[in-house]
């Protein structure tokens, strides 16, 4: 006897190993998803949600949102590293302002005599 027919399909997907965490996991979702909206555009199954999500990823509005969007991560991003160093230098400042109280024989009440060198 013969060995039965598998049904063949058109484009099988790769098999997957289980995600490790959610962010894996929602990432293999959304390429499922996208290669099952790939495939239904391809076949002229897809429904008019997912055309009108694919054309609106073509409009240049589209990408001038997104753009603008890096833009601001960007620019975040630079607020934040301008308040670490601004943090940072206030707190050298206020080390070096101690270091001179202490030379000039001014140390602060509670702080034991340490010496500097």
């Amino acid at each position: 006897m013969g060995r039965p027919k598998k049904a063949k399909e058109t484009n099988p997907l790769p098999a997957m190993r289980p995600a490790l965490t959610p962010e894996a996991r929602e990432n293999q979702l959304i390429f499922l998803a996208t290669e099952q909206a790939e495939k239904q555009l391809r076949e002229g199954t897809a429904s008019s949600q997912v055309l009108c999500h694919f054309l609106k990823l073509g409009t240049e509005k589209y990408r001038l949102e997104r753009e603008k969007l890096k833009a601001e991560n960007e620019l975040m991003k630079a607020k934040k590293e301008h308040l670490e160093s601004a943090q940072r230098t206030e707190e050298l400042f206020n080390e070096a302002i101690k270091a001179f109280s202490k030379y000039r024989g001014h140390a602060s009440e509670g702080e034991e005599d340490e010496d500097i060198f």
